[in-house]
């Protein structure tokens, strides 16, 4: 493990929009679009720099839905919140991306990592978060023979070819959660510095993701529901802030925004 980064300033946040029927954490669903718009100012009201809104789910398990569904749910939602702070759109599809980015989205976070060249044609940033397979399959068995190497090569390799295609802005996820097991989760957190140098040594930003994630409820033996991971999610965030994170995702904004502050006043003590 490397030595653990200075911090220059308070990590950002990004808050989570799901327009959505079938997202793993019931409460996170906004399926109106009028509800959905008043989580975004909440988020942003809350202190979060960035909001990402997406209309399709991502959950293990999850199958896809339809261009126009997807364009339908995301697209007012966008339009509304580009107004009064900055919008990321969650999508793997070109045409959902480019829909997202003209009712103002300026950042794609895209959990396929295959929007290289749309993001640069659409002159957006573009996050690549590394996954396997489909969220249909991602979890049937994940495996690898070194995780952390493996998630770094990839991530190394995507950092490549987003300078190979002039995207302007680069953000690298690793992708907890996505095909990775509990063991998987723990050991690219615990190696979340090393991670976060080569995102920095790209000239990417770091972005991590646990909130109220499967593997925060299997610590210990249990199982607990999403409801119950809100102190594990904060624990985690933390966690990522002080690898080297530069931004957490997260569906509780207001929690996650206070840690963020405290974190950063007791490194600067």
């Amino acid at each position: 493990m490397g030595e653990r980064p200075q911090v220059l300033e308070v990590p950002k946040v990004m808050g989570i929009i799901n327009v959505t029927p079938d997202s793993f954490f019931a409460a996170g669903r906004t399926e109106r679009v009028d509800t959905a718009i008043a989580r975004g100012h909440a988020h942003f009201d809350a202190g979060a720099s960035i909001v990402d809104v997406g209309g399709e789910s991502s959950r293990p398990g999850a199958v896809s839905v339809p261009v126009d569904v997807e364009i339908a749910r995301v697209v007012p939602v966008i339009e509304a919140l580009s107004r009064v702070g900055r919008v990321s759109v969650d999508t793997v599809k070109p045409e959902v991306a480019a829909a997202a980015v003209e009712a103002g989205a300026s950042l794609i976070n895209d959990v396929s990592g295959r929007l290289a060249a749309t993001a640069a044609a659409l002159g957006v940033g573009w996050v690549a978060m590394h996954a396997k397979g489909t969220p249909a399959t991602m979890q049937d068995n994940p495996t690898y023979d070194d995780v952390v190497a493996e998630v770094s090569a990839w991530l190394d390799a995507k950092a490549q070819e987003a300078a190979s295609l002039g995207v302007r802005e680069l953000w690298l996820d690793p992708g907890i959660g996505f095909a990775k097991t509990f063991d998987h989760n723990w050991s690219l957190l615990r190696h979340g510095d090393e991670l976060a140098a080569l995102a920095h040594e790209r000239g990417a930003t770091f972005l991590i993701g646990t909130s109220r994630k499967r593997f925060l409820g299997e610590i210990g033996g249990h199982d607990l529901a999403p409801e119950d991971r809100l102190a594990a999610s904060i624990a985690t965030a933390v966690a990522a802030m002080s690898a080297g994170a530069d931004v957490v995702r997260c569906h509780d904004v207001e929690a996650t925004v206070q840690a963020a502050r405290v974190f950063s006043e007791k490194m600067e003590t």
